[in-house]
């Protein structure tokens, strides 16, 4: 089984923590970010840390400092199979950590899909752009089955809601799908940031809702 290392220098990445840990070996890692926001000097990592994150096949960063993300990338890019860094600011910063052919930087991180490494591709079938399957007897809601979970988890509680109200119903394709991905998604509540003004950039929290939405509207018509 794959092993999976999340770093985080602040308050994120516990609940990628929680929900990958149920799939794969994992370990979370509180990182020091340095005093200042930008320094020369080498970045020294606990011996044992260091050690965890070269071992592993995955490392998804959610380190926020970016001398320390880009000390990561740079030191282990070599040592580990994949890294996604979930915690980045402008696409200079992002083109100079993805220069490295094993390091991806997602806009949001439910929407990662396979992209044809086996290591990464085996994370993915269990962990990214959230996919579920509806299961129907007769046909009304029988159960949900979670076959890629976003993340954070918020597949599952969606996912739990909609059988407990629904099970035993006929699914309303129009109105499940646009519950489960407008309602529930922001009641978990998603940690994905809001629309920002003056600014060209999609909503992630409104993207996190589509792509919920999206898959239980697919699992209807299947």
């Amino acid at each position: 089984m794959i092993s999976v290392v999340i770093l985080t220098d602040g308050p994120y990445g516990d609940r990628a923590y929680d929900t990958i840990k149920e799939e794969f070996v994992a370990d979370f890692i509180q990182l020091e970010p340095p005093s200042g926001m930008f320094l020369d000097d080498e970045i020294e990592l606990p011996k044992d840390a260091a050690l965890k994150i070269e071992n592993a096949n995955i490392i998804i960063s959610y380190i926020s400092h970016p001398d320390l993300a880009l000390d990561i990338v740079y030191r282990f890019a070599d040592k580990v199979d994949w890294i996604i860094v979930a915690s980045w600011k402008g696409d200079g910063f992002k083109n100079q950590l993805e220069s490295k052919n094993n390091v991806s930087c997602p806009y949001i991180m439910c929407e990662i899909e396979e992209n044809g490494n086996p290591i990464y591709d085996e994370f993915l079938s269990k962990i990214g752009k959230p996919k579920v399957e509806l299961i129907l007897e007769n046909g009304k809601v029988n159960d949900i089955n979670v076959i890629r979970s976003s993340p954070c988890g918020s597949t599952s509680f969606v996912a739990d809601y909609i059988l407990e109200k629904y099970k035993g119903k006929i699914p309303d394709e129009e109105i499940l799908p646009r519950e489960a991905g407008g309602l529930k998604i922001q009641h978990y509540p998603c940690r994905a940031g809001k629309m920002r003004l003056f600014t060209d950039e999609e909503c992630k929290k409104q993207m996190a809702s589509g792509f919920h939405q999206d898959t239980f509207k697919e699992a209807i018509e299947k």
